[in-house]
């Protein structure tokens, strides 16, 4: 029982502070003190240590000289190559996906998921990028599951895990109403068109169209660094 109620404190832990680092009230380069945080979170030191370690392989924190933990400053080629790499990791899982076969089932859930999208996008109204990008978040979760490979699956969840590499990382929401509806359009074609191509055990076709799918995020991202960029609460983490 003690073992399990501390891998709770673990979880619950690891989840505030990656939250912190995501909006950016923990910038890059801040030094987290293990007392400091169990305090705050009012648990013990070891769950504390569990969830850094956790974030540490995420790739959001790194170890600092002389022990304890540092939250790692990005550049923005990082998040460039982090986007690219997640589109390449989902791309291959979905290839063997595809090979192994789907179910009905898991079909019919993700076609659901693609409805619910399009239901936000009334079109003449401004979307709910909220809840669009919790909804968009959920069908890439439905997508990564289907995956044979467990290795495969536990390291597109780590890279998805970055804070500009995740599927629900929206960087476009004070841009053109209608470049954004564009965008969304076009995301919506490409998820159809991967569920297709997922119950037509398409193997090459799902992977390609996974890869253009995270291009998305990439372009989106490339337009905000010509103007907005530095509004972004993830900012705090990239360094020049």
């Amino acid at each position: 029982m003690t073992e399990e109620r501390g891998s709770t404190h673990a979880k619950r832990a690891a989840y505030e502070l990656r939250q912190r680092i995501v909006k950016g009230e923990l910038p890059g380069g801040t030094r987290l003190y293990e007392v400091a945080l169990a305090d705050e979170m009012a648990i013990s030191r070891t769950p504390v240590r569990e969830a850094m370690s956790r974030l540490a392989e995420e790739g959001l924190l790194e170890r600092a000289r002389g022990g304890g933990f540092v939250v790692r400053s990005f550049t923005y080629a990082d998040m460039v190559d982090a986007i690219e790499l997640r589109g390449v990791l989902e791309g291959t899982a979905l290839r063997l996906s595809a090979e192994a076969g789907v179910s009905p089932e898991a079909l019919a859930e993700l076609s659901a998921l693609v409805d619910r999208l399009d239901q936000i996008m009334v079109f003449g109204n401004d979307p709910d990028l909220e809840r669009y990008s919790e909804l968009n978040a959920i069908f890439h979760d439905a997508l990564s599951e289907l995956c044979p490979s467990e290795i495969i699956r536990r390291e597109l969840e780590r890279v998805k895990s970055l804070p500009f590499a995740s599927p629900s990382a929206f960087v476009f929401r004070k841009r053109d109403p209608d470049a954004v509806a564009r965008s969304l359009v076009t995301a919506q074609e490409q998820h159809r068109a991967i569920v297709d191509a997922l119950a037509a055990r398409q193997g090459s076709r799902v992977e390609a169209l996974a890869r253009e799918h995270a291009g998305i995020a990439r372009l989106n991202l490339e337009a905000k660094a010509k103007s907005e960029i530095d509004t972004l609460p993830a900012m705090a983490l990239i360094v020049e």
